[in-house]
Parts: structure tokens; sequence; C-alpha cells
């Protein structure tokens, strides 16, 4: 069986709602979608869903303890005990336990904007198809510094095999606990320190690159005039029917990397903060629900504006300056 994978808690309940309705519109309301727990903090995720029959939250706990488990000790960050504790990032990787067989891995603040049959297609031949432009960036996944680096893995393959783990496919049972295992030996042997010292996605490209599966990425294999971007970074997106293009070619997915979710939470609550794509994000938001959409009284100001000065903040809390 063939589903969509995600993961999220009520922190990102904005932005999951978003995506689970351009799946709705592109992919259709029949396509099996598993939300993974990001921690214990679901319930309005869980009201949500009561209506939508297609989709689930993965309630496997012997899954979710494994990669808890596995996480501990692969993390560079977990050398220093005192201070680390993970994060639930990596509870998408309970996708290579089940429940589909194929899937497709897509962050809560991404938007489907294409048909995924043809990413689906390329799992025929290969365990990992991606379609992304994260190798450009390599220092965000690898410690770039470390001698070890090129002794595990070639030069090619840091510029070629390296992706972003807000979207990516793959096949259920890659990863068994006996690979897991050889992997955390490589891991406490000294490997860690080639890995980009947090977060999930440096352990999900050691994973795939390390066991030696070939990772398909369609940003390398298309033809110039059909490649597109993903990111909101990319500011030449055009919308049509609110659907974005690149250069006339239609994007597969939107990723909005870089915008926090208390700025997506700030403008549902009706707080005018401008981004890249705001509106698009706010129509699939509100598809169902159009009337709930926020309606903006005051100035806008840019997600990304620098903070207000001291003074400013200071003639603000004396009420001698707008508060807009």
């Amino acid at each position: 069986m063939d589903g969509i994978c995600t993961l999220g808690n009520d922190y990102v309940f904005d932005q999951l709602v978003a995506l689970l309705n351009s799946i709705d519109v592109i992919l259709g309301k029949e396509i099996p979608v598993c939300i993974y727990p990001f921690d214990d903090q679901i319930q309005r995720i869980i009201d949500e869903i009561a209506q939508r029959p297609n989709v689930f939250i993965y309630d496997n706990q012997e899954s979710i303890n494994r990669w808890d488990k596995f996480m501990l000790e692969a993390s560079p960050a977990s050398m220093n005990k005192n201070k680390y504790r993970i994060y639930g990032g990596h509870r998408r990787f309970c996708a290579f336990d089940g429940p589909f067989d194929r899937f497709v891995y897509l962050d809560a603040d991404t938007l489907v904007m294409n048909s995924l049959d043809f990413i689906f297609e390329k799992l025929d031949e290969y365990n990992c198809v991606v379609y992304d432009f994260q190798f450009k960036y390599p220092d965000k996944v690898y410690n770039i510094n470390s001698d070890k680096l090129f002794q595990v893995f070639e030069e090619n393959r840091i510029k070629t095999e390296i992706f972003c783990s807000g979207f990516y496919a793959s096949k259920k049972g890659l990863f068994d606990q006996s690979k897991l295992e050889q992997l955390l030996f490589y891991l406490k042997t000294g490997e860690r320190e080639i890995l980009y010292p947090t977060g999930d996605q440096p352990v999900l490209n050691y994973m795939f690159m390390r066991s030696g599966i070939p990772v398909y990425n369609f940003a390398h294999h298309l033809p110039n005039n059909q490649v597109t971007g993903c990111s909101v970074t990319s500011k030449h997106f055009e919308e049509q029917d609110r659907i974005l293009y690149d250069k006339g070619t239609r994007l597969t997915y939107l990723h909005y990397i870089g915008i926090p979710p208390n700025i997506n939470q700030a403008v549902c609550a009706g707080e005018n903060i401008e981004f890249p794509y705001r509106d698009l994000f706010l129509y699939y938001r509100y598809l169902h629900e159009p009337e709930k959409r926020p309606v903006f009284n005051n100035p806008p100001k840019r997600y990304d504006a620098p903070p207000p000065s001291l003074l400013t903040r200071t003639l603000r809390k004396l009420k001698l300056i707008n508060q807009g």
C-alpha cells in the first residue's frame, strides 16, 4: 500500500491543516495519510482528523520507542549528555516500520502542488527518491571541516546524494534493528563527528549513505527546462488557479522552510505578518472553512523584520508611539 506521511503536533496545527487540504485537492481524499506524533501535544490534530477518514495518527509505541532510542544514541549532540535532549523530528523515521509499503514523506510546512505519481513510480527502481537542492548546502548536513568526512564518503557522493528531510520517498523495512545497530557502531566509533551537530536531517542522510542505498534526486536528472524549485526562498514562482509555476513548469510541492510555526499561528490569529506566498497558505489553510479566514486591519509587517529597538519598545510600553 502506498501512502503519504507527515509529522506534527498542535504547535504546527495551522501548517498541518493547510498540507492536508492541499492533499485533498491535488491527490484526492482517498489517499491514506499517516501523521507521526512529534510529541504528546496532539489533541487539536485528533479533533481535526475525526472528519478525515483517510488520515490517522501513528500509534505503534514500540516503533516510536525504538527510534527515540536510536536518535538518543546517534545524534552528535548526545555526546554532551548533561545538556542533551531529543526533539521529535526523528519520529518521521517510524515510516520505515510501516504502515505503508511505499511512502512519500512531507513536512507539515509544505503544500502539495502536483501529482506524486512520478515519485512513486521511481520507487520501482530506487529505495530513496527526492526532489530538492539541499546538496548545494552540504554544511547543513555534514561537518565539512571534519578530516574524517571524506574518509567515510567520497566527495562526489556529498555533492550528489545529500537531500532535504522535508520531502523524500522511500519504503518500509529498509532499516531493521540489525541495520540500526550497525549504523550506531559506526557512529559511536568516531563517525558522529562528520554529522552536522543538530537535527534529524543529518542522521537521515547518514542512514541512507552509510548503508549504501542510492538516492535518486530528480533535480539532477530532469531536463533543465523541467526542473522546478520548491522553497519559499524562491520569489519568482507564478500562481495560477492556486498552483505555483516555475518558468511555466508546475511545482511538485512548496516548502515554507524558514517560516517558523509561530508566524503561521499569529497570521491565523489575525496578525498582519507578511511572508512569501502567504495568500496561498491561507487559501489552503481555510479551504474548508473560508469564513474563518482572518481579515487584517493593521498595517502589514514582514516576518523577518528586525526586532524593535529598546527605545521603540520602551516608547510603545509608555504608549507614546503607535503599536502597529
